[in-house]
């Protein structure tokens, strides 16, 4: 995968932002003002993060060189993710939307419902 067809991906769920709260050199997806996917636009870094499962996380870890811990984040709820690693594509896509759960049960039930996202 590359840079946009993460983004591409990402801003194809239901109710994504992107805006760039650190800097115009760091892309943010949110879904209801919280953040699930984290890009370097610059192309310095071979990766991207995703709030995850921390269980998940671990199993990914175990499988795949392609995914650590989050680097610059909360190394229990988030991975990074190689681009060109040894994930297949439909994992990375599976991945993004995961993330895209995880955030969303973290969203109160009145904003939930007022987005339309049903868990």
């Amino acid at each position: 995968m590359d840079i946009e067809k993460v983004r591409d991906t990402t801003l194809s769920l239901p109710h994504v932002t992107e805006r760039c709260p650190y800097g115009p050199d760091y892309l943010v997806f949110e879904i209801g003002g919280k953040q699930f996917c984290l890009l370097d636009l610059t192309g310095k870094w071979g990766f991207y993060n995703l709030k995850i499962d921390p269980d998940y996380s671990l199993e990914l870890q175990d499988r795949y060189t392609g995914i650590r811990p989050g680097f610059h984040m909360n190394k229990r709820h988030w991975v990074s993710v190689d681009y060109h690693g040894d994930l297949p594509e439909q994992l990375q896509i599976s991945l993004i939307r995961h993330a895209y759960i995880q955030t969303a049960k973290g969203l109160t039930i009145k904003l939930r419902k007022e987005l339309g996202i049903e868990i």
